[in-house]
Protein backbone atom coordinates (compact mmCIF):
# COMPACT_ATOMS: atom_id res chain seq x y z
CA UNK A 1 0.00 0.00 0.00
CA UNK A 2 1.41 3.13 -0.97
CA UNK A 3 2.88 5.57 1.65
CA UNK A 4 0.20 8.10 2.68
CA UNK A 5 3.01 9.91 4.95
CA UNK A 6 4.97 10.67 1.83
CA UNK A 7 5.47 14.08 -0.34
CA UNK A 8 3.67 13.55 -3.54
CA UNK A 9 6.18 12.43 -6.55
CA UNK A 10 4.35 14.75 -8.89
CA UNK A 11 5.47 17.59 -6.49
CA UNK A 12 7.77 20.02 -7.63
CA UNK A 13 11.54 20.08 -6.01
CA UNK A 14 10.77 22.93 -3.78
CA UNK A 15 8.47 26.02 -2.71
CA UNK A 16 8.99 28.69 -5.37
CA UNK A 17 10.87 31.83 -4.82
CA UNK A 18 7.89 34.24 -4.55
CA UNK A 19 8.23 37.80 -4.84
CA UNK A 20 7.23 40.00 -1.95
CA UNK A 21 4.06 42.41 -2.37
CA UNK A 22 4.15 45.41 -1.31
CA UNK A 23 1.12 46.08 1.07
CA UNK A 24 0.64 42.53 2.08
CA UNK A 25 1.55 41.28 5.38
CA UNK A 26 1.40 37.79 6.49
CA UNK A 27 1.55 35.66 10.31
CA UNK A 28 1.06 32.19 10.82
CA UNK A 29 1.17 29.85 14.42
CA UNK A 30 -0.14 26.65 15.77
CA UNK A 31 -3.41 27.59 17.67
CA UNK A 32 -4.31 23.59 18.11
CA UNK A 33 -7.29 24.30 16.13
CA UNK A 34 -7.52 20.54 16.11
CA UNK A 35 -3.76 19.09 16.36
CA UNK A 36 -1.13 19.78 19.00
CA UNK A 37 2.33 21.38 17.78
CA UNK A 38 0.58 21.91 14.00
CA UNK A 39 0.65 25.75 12.46
CA UNK A 40 -2.79 25.76 11.17
CA UNK A 41 -3.89 29.75 11.54
CA UNK A 42 -2.33 32.25 8.78
CA UNK A 43 -3.42 36.12 8.92
CA UNK A 44 -2.97 38.13 6.04
CA UNK A 45 -3.37 42.04 6.85
CA UNK A 46 -3.98 44.15 3.17
CA UNK A 47 -3.12 47.73 2.92
CA UNK A 48 -5.84 50.47 2.79
CA UNK A 49 -7.87 50.48 -0.10
CA UNK A 50 -6.76 47.00 -1.73
CA UNK A 51 -9.39 45.92 -4.16
CA UNK A 52 -10.88 42.14 -3.29
CA UNK A 53 -12.46 39.81 -5.46
CA UNK A 54 -13.42 36.07 -5.23
CA UNK A 55 -15.13 33.12 -6.28
CA UNK A 56 -16.43 30.71 -4.21
CA UNK A 57 -18.30 26.97 -3.82
CA UNK A 58 -21.75 26.59 -5.51
CA UNK A 59 -21.67 23.86 -3.13
CA UNK A 60 -25.88 23.84 -1.41
CA UNK A 61 -24.02 23.10 1.64
CA UNK A 62 -21.74 25.65 1.83
CA UNK A 63 -19.72 26.49 4.98
CA UNK A 64 -20.22 29.44 7.42
CA UNK A 65 -17.31 31.11 6.26
CA UNK A 66 -18.09 30.94 1.97
CA UNK A 67 -21.36 32.57 2.83
CA UNK A 68 -20.00 35.01 4.95
CA UNK A 69 -16.97 36.14 2.30
CA UNK A 70 -19.69 35.96 -0.07
CA UNK A 71 -22.05 38.39 0.87
CA UNK A 72 -18.82 40.81 1.83
CA UNK A 73 -17.38 40.54 -1.87
CA UNK A 74 -18.13 43.63 -4.10
CA UNK A 75 -17.86 46.49 -1.47
CA UNK A 76 -15.70 49.23 -2.57
CA UNK A 77 -13.66 50.54 0.46
CA UNK A 78 -11.03 52.99 1.43
CA UNK A 79 -9.83 50.93 4.24
CA UNK A 80 -7.34 48.06 4.87
CA UNK A 81 -8.33 44.48 4.87
CA UNK A 82 -7.36 41.03 6.59
CA UNK A 83 -8.03 37.60 5.03
CA UNK A 84 -7.51 34.89 8.64
CA UNK A 85 -7.33 30.83 7.18
CA UNK A 86 -7.63 28.07 9.79
CA UNK A 87 -6.76 24.73 8.98
CA UNK A 88 -7.99 21.44 11.12
CA UNK A 89 -11.76 22.64 11.15
CA UNK A 90 -14.21 23.51 8.06
CA UNK A 91 -16.39 25.12 10.23
CA UNK A 92 -19.22 23.55 7.73
CA UNK A 93 -22.37 21.90 8.83
CA UNK A 94 -22.15 23.46 12.16
CA UNK A 95 -25.28 25.28 11.90
CA UNK A 96 -26.06 28.42 14.31
CA UNK A 97 -22.64 27.88 16.19
CA UNK A 98 -20.60 28.22 12.74
CA UNK A 99 -22.15 31.44 12.16
CA UNK A 100 -21.10 32.67 15.65
CA UNK A 101 -17.44 31.59 15.17
CA UNK A 102 -17.56 33.62 12.11
CA UNK A 103 -18.54 36.79 13.72
CA UNK A 104 -16.26 36.11 16.77
CA UNK A 105 -13.12 35.70 13.98
CA UNK A 106 -13.78 38.47 12.03
CA UNK A 107 -14.85 40.89 15.12
CA UNK A 108 -11.73 40.14 16.81
CA UNK A 109 -9.48 40.78 13.61
CA UNK A 110 -11.24 43.98 13.23
CA UNK A 111 -10.36 45.33 16.45
CA UNK A 112 -6.69 43.99 16.26
CA UNK A 113 -6.12 45.34 13.16
CA UNK A 114 -8.25 48.24 13.28
CA UNK A 115 -10.36 47.86 10.27
CA UNK A 116 -14.56 47.56 9.53
CA UNK A 117 -15.58 44.01 10.32
CA UNK A 118 -17.02 43.97 6.55
CA UNK A 119 -12.99 43.78 5.22
CA UNK A 120 -12.19 40.71 7.25
CA UNK A 121 -12.52 37.58 5.37
CA UNK A 122 -12.07 34.16 6.34
CA UNK A 123 -11.57 30.92 5.60
CA UNK A 124 -11.79 27.28 7.54
CA UNK A 125 -10.75 23.85 5.71
CA UNK A 126 -10.42 20.04 7.38
CA UNK A 127 -12.98 18.11 9.00
CA UNK A 128 -16.69 18.88 8.80
CA UNK A 129 -19.57 18.37 11.24
CA UNK A 130 -17.41 19.70 14.11
CA UNK A 131 -18.03 22.74 16.19
CA UNK A 132 -14.60 25.27 15.29
CA UNK A 133 -13.37 26.47 19.05
CA UNK A 134 -12.50 29.42 17.39
CA UNK A 135 -11.87 30.62 21.12
CA UNK A 136 -8.67 29.50 20.54
CA UNK A 137 -7.95 31.62 17.41
CA UNK A 138 -8.90 34.30 18.94
CA UNK A 139 -6.79 34.24 21.62
CA UNK A 140 -4.14 34.50 19.48
CA UNK A 141 -4.54 37.56 17.33
CA UNK A 142 -3.03 39.88 19.22
CA UNK A 143 0.37 37.70 19.01
CA UNK A 144 -0.22 36.87 15.25
CA UNK A 145 -0.69 40.75 14.19
CA UNK A 146 2.60 41.40 16.04
CA UNK A 147 4.87 38.86 14.06
CA UNK A 148 3.14 39.98 10.58
CA UNK A 149 6.01 40.18 7.84
CA UNK A 150 5.97 40.75 4.36
CA UNK A 151 8.62 37.92 3.07
CA UNK A 152 6.33 35.26 5.17
CA UNK A 153 4.27 33.96 2.14
CA UNK A 154 5.92 30.68 2.39
CA UNK A 155 4.71 30.13 5.94
CA UNK A 156 1.34 30.88 5.10
CA UNK A 157 1.34 28.29 2.26
CA UNK A 158 2.15 25.49 4.87
CA UNK A 159 -0.38 27.05 7.52
CA UNK A 160 -3.21 26.56 4.57
CA UNK A 161 -2.77 22.69 4.37
CA UNK A 162 -4.66 19.66 5.86
CA UNK A 163 -4.11 15.84 3.81
CA UNK A 164 -1.82 17.99 1.15
CA UNK A 165 2.02 16.81 0.83
CA UNK A 166 3.72 20.26 0.31
CA UNK A 167 3.15 23.76 -0.06
CA UNK A 168 1.66 24.96 -2.91
CA UNK A 169 3.15 28.79 -4.64
CA UNK A 170 3.33 30.32 -8.03
CA UNK A 171 4.24 33.60 -9.34
CA UNK A 172 4.80 35.88 -12.10
CA UNK A 173 6.03 39.61 -12.98
CA UNK A 174 5.79 41.99 -15.64
CA UNK A 175 6.16 45.03 -17.53
CA UNK A 176 3.87 47.76 -17.63
CA UNK A 177 4.61 50.81 -19.46
CA UNK A 178 8.48 50.21 -18.38
CA UNK A 179 7.15 50.02 -14.35
CA UNK A 180 6.95 46.29 -12.68
CA UNK A 181 4.45 44.76 -11.46
CA UNK A 182 4.22 41.62 -9.21
CA UNK A 183 1.80 38.71 -8.65
CA UNK A 184 2.02 36.12 -6.33
CA UNK A 185 -0.10 33.28 -5.20
CA UNK A 186 -0.89 30.30 -2.86
CA UNK A 187 -2.93 27.21 -2.44
CA UNK A 188 -4.16 24.08 -0.58
CA UNK A 189 -6.22 21.53 -2.16
CA UNK A 190 -5.71 17.65 -2.33
CA UNK A 191 -8.63 15.58 -1.92
CA UNK A 192 -12.47 16.51 -2.33
CA UNK A 193 -11.43 18.08 -5.47
CA UNK A 194 -13.87 19.39 -7.88
CA UNK A 195 -14.34 23.14 -8.03
CA UNK A 196 -17.13 24.32 -8.88
CA UNK A 197 -17.06 28.09 -8.28
CA UNK A 198 -14.34 29.40 -8.96
CA UNK A 199 -10.78 21.25 -1.01
CA UNK A 200 -9.50 23.99 -2.12
CA UNK A 201 -8.62 27.87 -0.90
CA UNK A 202 -6.24 30.13 -3.13
CA UNK A 203 -5.20 33.40 -2.45
CA UNK A 204 -3.62 35.66 -4.82
CA UNK A 205 -2.26 38.78 -4.41
CA UNK A 206 -0.99 41.43 -6.42
CA UNK A 207 0.47 45.07 -6.33
CA UNK A 208 -1.25 46.07 -9.51
CA UNK A 209 -4.05 48.77 -9.56
CA UNK A 210 -6.93 47.46 -10.41
CA UNK A 211 -10.84 48.77 -9.71
CA UNK A 212 -12.46 46.09 -7.54
CA UNK A 213 -15.37 45.19 -10.72
CA UNK A 214 -12.65 44.97 -13.32
CA UNK A 215 -10.66 42.88 -10.67
CA UNK A 216 -13.73 40.63 -10.39
CA UNK A 217 -14.27 40.03 -13.86
CA UNK A 218 -10.37 39.13 -14.09
CA UNK A 219 -10.25 35.85 -11.18
CA UNK A 220 -14.00 34.91 -12.65
CA UNK A 221 -13.03 34.72 -16.73
CA UNK A 222 -9.80 33.07 -15.54
CA UNK A 223 -11.32 30.85 -12.64
CA UNK A 224 -12.78 29.30 -15.59
CA UNK A 225 -10.24 27.91 -17.19
CA UNK A 226 -8.34 27.07 -14.62
CA UNK A 227 -9.56 25.93 -11.20
CA UNK A 228 -12.46 24.80 -12.63
CA UNK A 229 -10.89 22.81 -15.47
CA UNK A 230 -9.14 20.61 -12.60
CA UNK A 231 -10.60 17.45 -10.88
CA UNK A 232 -9.08 14.71 -8.22
CA UNK A 233 -12.19 12.71 -7.22
CA UNK A 234 -15.35 14.84 -8.71
CA UNK A 235 -15.83 15.79 -5.02
CA UNK A 236 -17.07 19.49 -4.80
CA UNK A 237 -16.22 20.87 -1.19
CA UNK A 238 -17.71 22.66 1.19
CA UNK A 239 -15.60 25.16 1.49
CA UNK A 240 -13.94 26.23 -1.97
CA UNK A 241 -12.78 29.82 -1.63
CA UNK A 242 -10.48 32.13 -4.08
CA UNK A 243 -9.70 35.41 -3.02
CA UNK A 244 -7.20 37.80 -4.85
CA UNK A 245 -6.50 41.16 -3.36
CA UNK A 246 -5.18 44.21 -5.69
CA UNK A 247 -2.87 46.58 -3.02
CA UNK A 248 -2.28 49.04 -5.70
CA UNK A 249 1.34 49.60 -4.20
CA UNK A 250 2.72 49.55 -7.56
CA UNK A 251 0.81 52.95 -8.46
CA UNK A 252 0.91 50.87 -12.17
CA UNK A 253 -2.49 50.45 -13.41
CA UNK A 254 -2.98 46.87 -14.79
CA UNK A 255 -7.10 47.15 -15.52
CA UNK A 256 -6.32 46.69 -19.01
CA UNK A 257 -2.97 44.85 -19.52
CA UNK A 258 -3.10 42.30 -21.83
CA UNK A 259 0.55 41.05 -20.51
CA UNK A 260 -1.25 41.10 -16.78
CA UNK A 261 -3.91 38.75 -17.40
CA UNK A 262 -1.76 36.64 -19.20
CA UNK A 263 0.89 36.33 -15.91
CA UNK A 264 -2.45 36.00 -13.99
CA UNK A 265 -3.57 33.18 -16.38
CA UNK A 266 -0.99 31.74 -15.59
CA UNK A 267 -0.14 32.10 -12.23
CA UNK A 268 -3.63 30.34 -11.34
CA UNK A 269 -2.98 27.78 -14.14
CA UNK A 270 0.40 26.37 -12.08
CA UNK A 271 -1.73 26.75 -8.71
CA UNK A 272 -4.58 24.57 -10.04
CA UNK A 273 -1.76 22.16 -11.34
CA UNK A 274 -0.34 21.79 -8.33
CA UNK A 275 -3.74 21.17 -6.56
CA UNK A 276 -3.74 18.01 -8.95
CA UNK A 277 -0.36 16.97 -8.59
CA UNK A 278 -1.38 16.20 -4.98
CA UNK A 279 -4.04 14.72 -5.66
CA UNK A 280 -4.30 12.28 -2.69
CA UNK A 281 -2.09 9.51 -3.77
CA UNK A 282 -1.85 10.49 -6.69
CA UNK A 283 1.25 9.32 -8.52
CA UNK A 284 0.37 10.56 -12.29
CA UNK A 285 -0.79 14.23 -13.68
CA UNK A 286 -3.17 13.46 -16.49
CA UNK A 287 -4.23 15.93 -19.50
CA UNK A 288 -7.83 15.40 -21.01
CA UNK A 289 -7.79 17.60 -24.27
CA UNK A 290 -10.99 17.10 -26.37
CA UNK A 291 -11.83 18.45 -29.42
CA UNK A 292 -14.24 18.25 -32.12
CA UNK A 293 -17.42 18.68 -30.20
CA UNK A 294 -20.85 20.63 -31.02
CA UNK A 295 -19.78 23.65 -28.31
CA UNK A 296 -17.05 24.06 -25.87
CA UNK A 297 -19.35 23.36 -22.95
CA UNK A 298 -20.27 19.93 -24.86
CA UNK A 299 -15.91 19.36 -25.08
CA UNK A 300 -16.13 20.15 -21.26
CA UNK A 301 -18.43 17.80 -20.34
CA UNK A 302 -17.08 14.72 -22.10
CA UNK A 303 -13.47 15.61 -20.17
CA UNK A 304 -14.92 15.84 -17.32
CA UNK A 305 -16.48 12.42 -17.59
CA UNK A 306 -12.94 10.83 -19.00
CA UNK A 307 -11.19 12.76 -15.75
CA UNK A 308 -13.55 11.85 -13.11
CA UNK A 309 -14.14 8.22 -14.33
CA UNK A 310 -12.91 5.63 -11.67
CA UNK A 311 -12.14 2.76 -13.95
CA UNK A 312 -9.85 5.48 -15.95
CA UNK A 313 -8.23 6.67 -12.98
CA UNK A 314 -7.36 3.31 -11.84
CA UNK A 315 -6.27 2.09 -15.28
CA UNK A 316 -3.89 4.62 -15.36
CA UNK A 317 -2.93 4.23 -11.96
CA UNK A 318 -2.05 0.43 -13.24
CA UNK A 319 -0.27 1.74 -16.28
CA UNK A 320 -2.97 -0.01 -18.55
CA UNK A 321 -3.98 1.81 -21.84
CA UNK A 322 -6.94 0.71 -21.87
CA UNK A 323 -9.13 2.70 -24.38
CA UNK A 324 -12.64 0.90 -23.95
CA UNK A 325 -13.23 2.73 -20.93
CA UNK A 326 -12.57 6.03 -22.32
CA UNK A 327 -15.36 5.05 -24.82
CA UNK A 328 -17.36 4.55 -21.83
CA UNK A 329 -16.81 7.47 -20.31
CA UNK A 330 -17.58 9.71 -23.85
CA UNK A 331 -21.14 7.51 -24.21
CA UNK A 332 -21.73 8.15 -20.81
CA UNK A 333 -21.95 12.06 -20.22
CA UNK A 334 -24.86 13.08 -21.73
CA UNK A 335 -23.05 15.56 -24.31
CA UNK A 336 -23.19 14.74 -28.09
CA UNK A 337 -21.26 12.13 -29.51
CA UNK A 338 -21.20 10.03 -32.94
CA UNK A 339 -19.46 6.30 -31.65
CA UNK A 340 -18.17 6.51 -36.04
CA UNK A 341 -16.49 9.21 -35.73
CA UNK A 342 -14.86 9.25 -32.72
CA UNK A 343 -11.00 8.88 -32.57
CA UNK A 344 -8.47 8.56 -29.34
CA UNK A 345 -4.80 9.15 -28.68
CA UNK A 346 -2.99 8.37 -25.63
CA UNK A 347 0.49 10.15 -26.10
CA UNK A 348 1.23 10.47 -29.32
CA UNK A 349 -0.56 6.98 -29.85
CA UNK A 350 -3.34 7.05 -32.21
CA UNK A 351 -5.03 4.18 -30.91
CA UNK A 352 -9.20 4.48 -32.13
CA UNK A 353 -10.10 6.62 -35.60
CA UNK A 354 -13.42 6.70 -36.58
CA UNK A 355 -15.10 4.73 -34.22
CA UNK A 356 -12.70 1.99 -34.80
CA UNK A 357 -8.96 0.48 -33.41
CA UNK A 358 -6.48 2.39 -35.01
CA UNK A 359 -4.78 0.22 -38.44
CA UNK A 360 -1.40 1.26 -36.58
CA UNK A 361 -2.23 0.74 -33.06
CA UNK A 362 0.84 0.06 -31.02
CA UNK A 363 -0.33 -2.33 -27.71
CA UNK A 364 3.41 -1.57 -26.77
CA UNK A 365 3.56 2.25 -27.22
CA UNK A 366 0.33 3.02 -25.75
CA UNK A 367 1.82 0.81 -23.02
CA UNK A 368 5.18 2.50 -23.19
CA UNK A 369 3.21 6.14 -22.45
CA UNK A 370 1.12 5.21 -19.55
CA UNK A 371 4.35 4.53 -17.58
CA UNK A 372 5.44 8.04 -17.29
CA UNK A 373 4.41 10.38 -15.04
CA UNK A 374 2.42 12.74 -17.63
CA UNK A 375 -0.48 11.11 -19.11
CA UNK A 376 -2.15 12.91 -22.26
CA UNK A 377 -5.68 11.70 -23.15
CA UNK A 378 -6.85 13.10 -26.53
CA UNK A 379 -10.37 12.86 -27.68
CA UNK A 380 -11.41 14.08 -31.19
CA UNK A 381 -15.62 13.86 -31.85
CA UNK A 382 -15.32 14.84 -35.36
CA UNK A 383 -18.53 17.26 -34.82
CA UNK A 384 -17.35 20.77 -34.81
CA UNK A 385 -15.08 23.13 -33.33
CA UNK A 386 -15.82 22.49 -29.74
CA UNK A 387 -12.76 22.12 -27.55
CA UNK A 388 -11.81 22.04 -24.03
CA UNK A 389 -8.86 20.62 -21.42
CA UNK A 390 -9.13 19.29 -17.94
CA UNK A 391 -6.74 18.04 -15.61
CA UNK A 392 -6.78 14.99 -13.35
CA UNK A 393 -4.49 12.56 -11.61
CA UNK A 394 -4.61 8.72 -11.21
CA UNK A 395 -6.27 6.55 -8.12
CA UNK A 396 -4.63 4.29 -5.95
CA UNK A 397 -4.95 2.95 -3.13
CA UNK A 398 -3.73 5.75 -1.24
CA UNK A 399 -6.61 7.71 -1.97
CA UNK A 400 -8.60 5.23 -0.03
CA UNK A 401 -5.55 4.45 2.76
CA UNK A 402 -5.71 9.19 3.52
CA UNK A 403 -9.38 8.79 3.54
CA UNK A 404 -10.50 5.97 5.41
CA UNK A 405 -9.35 7.21 8.21
CA UNK A 406 -9.14 11.51 8.00
CA UNK A 407 -11.34 11.71 11.02
CA UNK A 408 -9.50 9.39 13.45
Amino acid sequence: MADVTAVSPLAPDRFPDLPVISGVRFATTAAGVKYQGRTDVMLAELAPGTAIAGTFTRSSTRAAPVLDCEAKIGTVSDAGAAILVNSGNANAFTGKAGVDAVAAITAKVASVCDIPQSRVFTSSTGVIGEPLPHERITGILADLRANLDAGRIADAAKAIMTTDTFAKGAAATVKIGGETVSIAGIAKGSGMIAPDMATMLVYIFTDAVIEQEQLQSMVSAHTNATFNCITVDSDTSTSDTLIMAATGASGVDASDSTKFLGALHDVMLELAHLVVKDGEGATKFVEVAVTGAQSDRDAYVHAMSIANSPLIKTAIAGEDPNWGRVVMAIGKSGAAADRDRLSIRFGDVEVAKDGWRSAAYSEADAAAHMKGQDIVIGVDLGLGGGKATVWTCDLTHGYISINADYRS
